[in-house]
C-alpha cells in the first residue's frame, strides 16, 4: 500500500470519528458522558494559543494540541493532510462537485500571505484578552456548523421525508423504510427537533468555505486558515519534507499543478510550510525523482511577508480591542443575556469560549443558543440561555463536560443544581390568575427545585367579567430560583411568556463586576 492510499485512509477514517463523536455528542440515559466528545478542539493548537493567551492562562485540557505541536515541529504540517477533518470535507468537496470545472479565475499565489496576516492578527488581538479565533478556526468553524446549521437541517429532511412516506398509501415503500426510519432516530436523528437562531449566517459562512473551492482547490487551507498559517510556521523545519533528485526531473510541470496547496515552484522548489505531505505528487511524478524523507538536499521557496504588513496586521488586533470591549461591557448589562451554570465571570467567558456550539449540540432541551449582538460584537455566537426556545435541565451536567477550554467549568450534579444564572419574575398583566383571566398553576407544576421556587398563594381577585373569586397566584422565591427557564419554556402563553427569566441574581455576578 502507497503513503499516498494510507493518507486517504487516514483522512477518511479520522473524518468518520469527527462525525461519530459529532453525533454522540447529546445525552445518552447517562449525564455523564464516557469519552471526550470534544478532543478535536482540544487538539488544535491555535484554540489551545488563544484560549490560554488571551484568558492568562494555562489550561490543563488543551495539553493534547501540545502533542500535535510537537508532531508538527518533527513531521512538517501533516495535520492539515492527514488529519484535519475540515480539510478532508473540502478535498471530497472538490473531487466530487468541482474536480471537473475549469476554474476561468486564476488566484494569485500572494494571496496564501493573508493566513499568516489573519494569524497575526489574532494573535495582537489575543495578547489584549479579545479572542477572535472562532471566526478563523477551521476545527470550530466545522462543529459550529454542523451543530447550528448542518445537522439541524438534515435531521428536518430525514424526518419529513420519512413522514411523508408513512402518510402515502404506498404499503411497500412503507414496509421498507420503517426500520431504516427507527435505526436513524435510534442512532442518528435528535429525539427533538434542534432549533437556532444564528443558523443562517453560520451555515452562510461554512457553505462560503465551500464554494470557494471553486476558484482554487483548497482555497481555504492555502489563503485564509490562521490554524494552517500557524501550523506552516511549526513545522518549516520538519523532517518529513518533500524532496526532488534534480538531475533526473524533467520539468514536466505534472507535480507543480497537481500540488493542492500550491506548494510547489518550478517543480523542484517547495513552501515546505505550505505543503502537508498529502504526496500527491510522489504518486503522479513519472520519473520517480521525488522523496519524502530527511536526506537528500533541499530547494526552499519563501512566502513573500512584508514588515509592514506583518506590523499592521499587529496593529489592527491590538486597536480592535478597546472599541469591542466597552462595547461587550455595556452589553454584559443586558438581563437578557443568561450564561450556562458554570460559566466563567464575563471578560474571562469570552476570552476563553471558542464558539465551537458543543455546549449548545448537547443541551438536552435546545435551550443554549448563539447569540448575534446581543452580548455586543465581542461576544458573538457565544452561549445563551433562551428560555422561550428551552430551558436549563435541572438534572444535567453536559455543557461543562464538552467545553474544550474551561469557559464552561464543569460542575458536580449537587453543585450545579444550587447554581443560580438568572431570576424568574411574574409579569402580572400576563399572567392568567393575576389578570383574572383563569386558574394556571403550569409554573409551579414544572418547578423542578426540591423546595418549590414557584409558590401559589390563594388570594381574592376580580375576573375579567367583573366577579370576585379567589384565583391561586403564583409567587418567585428569589432565594430558592436557580433561574433554569423551564416556568418560561412551559408557560401555556403562546406570543411571550407571563413568567421570564433574566440573568438578576446570578451566581457569577460578583466575579463579572471585579
Amino acid at each position: 500500500m502507497s503513503m499516498r492510499t494510507f493518507r486517504r485512509i487516514s483522512q477518511w477514517a479520522v473524518f468518520l470519528v469527527f462525525v461519530f463523536l459529532f453525533l454522540n455528542t447529546e445525552y445518552k440515559d447517562n449525564d455523564v458522558l464516557p469519552y471526550a466528545v470534544n478532543v478535536f478542539l482540544r487538539l488544535d493548537p491555535l484554540v489551545a494559543a488563544a484560549a490560554a493567551i488571551s484568558g492568562r492562562a494555562l489550561i490543563s485540557l488543551v495539553w493534547p494540541a501540545l502533542v500535535v505541536a510537537g508532531l508538527t515541529i518533527l513531521l512538517g504540517r501533516f495535520f492539515c493532510g492527514w488529519a484535519c477533518p475540515m480539510g478532508s470535507l473540502l478535498d471530497a468537496v472538490d473531487a466530487t462537485l468541482f474536480a471537473r470545472w475549469r476554474r476561468k479565475f486564476a488566484v494569485p499565489p500572494s494571496w496564501r500571505r493573508w493566513k499568516y496576516l489573519i494569524l497575526v492578527f489574532l494573535a495582537g488581538s489575543a495578547l489584549f484578552t479579545l479572542q477572535w479565533v472562532f471566526l478563523f478556526d477551521p476545527i470550530s468553524i466545522l462543529i459550529r456548523s454542523f451543530a447550528v446549521s448542518l445537522f439541524p437541517v438534515l435531521n428536518r429532511i430525514v424526518h419529513d421525508t420519512f413522514g411523508a412516506l408513512y402518510g402515502t398509501h404506498a404499503g411497500p415503500v412503507t414496509r421498507l423504510s420503517e426500520p431504516a426510519y427507527d435505526f436513524l432516530r435510534a442512532h442518528f436523528l435528535a429525539f427533538e427537533q434542534p432549533m437556532f437562531r444564528a443558523s443562517a449566517p453560520v451555515g452562510l459562512l461554512f457553505l462560503a468555505i465551500l464554494a470557494a473551492e471553486y476558484y482554487q482547490k483548497r482555497f481555504w487551507c492555502r489563503n485564509l486558515c490562521p490554524l494552517g498559517a500557524f501550523l506552516a510556521l511549526l513545522g518549516r523545519f520538519g523532517l518529513f519534507r518533500r524532496r526532488v533528485m534534480e538531475d533526473g526531473c524533467t520539468r514536466c510541470d505534472l507535480c507543480e499543478k497537481s500540488c493542492r496547496m500550491g506548494a510547489i515552484r518550478d517543480d523542484v522548489e517547495t513552501f515546505h510550510g505550505e505543503c502537508v505531505g498529502c504526496m500527491d505528487c510522489q504518486a503522479i511524478c513519472p520519473e520517480e525523482v521525488i522523496r519524502f524523507s530527511g536526506k537528500e538536499g533541499r530547494r526552499e521557496a519563501a512566502v513573500d511577508l512584508s514588515r509592514r504588513g506583518v506590523l499592521a496586521s499587529a496593529a489592527l488586533g491590538v486597536a480592535t480591542v478597546p472599541f469591542f470591549r466597552v462595547e461587550a461591557h455595556r452589553k454584559a448589562a443586558d438581563p437578557g443575556v443568561i450564561r450556562p451554570p458554570g460559566a466563567l465571570a464575563e471578560d474571562e467567558f469570552l476570552s476563553r469560549c471558542t464558539r465551537c456550539g458543543e455546549c449548545m449540540r448537547v443541551c438536552i432541551a435546545n435551550g443554549l443558543q448563539p447569540t448575534w449582538f446581543e452580548a455586543g460584537l465581542e461576544g458573538m455566537w457565544s452561549p445563551v440561555l433562551v428560555p422561550r426556545i428551552g430551558y436549563c435541565e435541572y438534572n444535567c451536567t453536559l455543557c461543562g463536560q464538552v467545553c474544550p477550554t474551561g469557559a464552561i467549568r464543569r460542575l458536580p450534579l449537587p453543585e450545579k443544581k444550587k447554581v443560580k444564572i438568572g431570576l424568574a419574575e411574574i409579569d402580572r398583566s400576563r399572567c392568567l390568575p393575576w389578570k383574572g383571566q383563569s386558574d394556571c398553576i403550569v409554573c409551579e407544576e414544572h418547578c423542578p427545585t426540591a423546595n418549590k421556587a414557584i409558590l401559589m398563594k390563594e388570594e381574592k381577585g376580580m375576573t375579567i367579567a367583573g366577579e370576585a373569586r379567589v384565583f391561586k397566584r403564583p409567587y418567585v422565591d428569589e432565594e430558592l430560583c436557580i433561574g433554569c427557564g423551564i416556568c418560561e419554556t412551559k408557560c401555556p402563553l403562546t406570543d411571550r411568556g407571563a413568567v421570564y427569566v433574566t440573568s438578576r441574581g446570578e451566581s457569577r455576578a460578583v466575579a463579572r463586576v471585579s
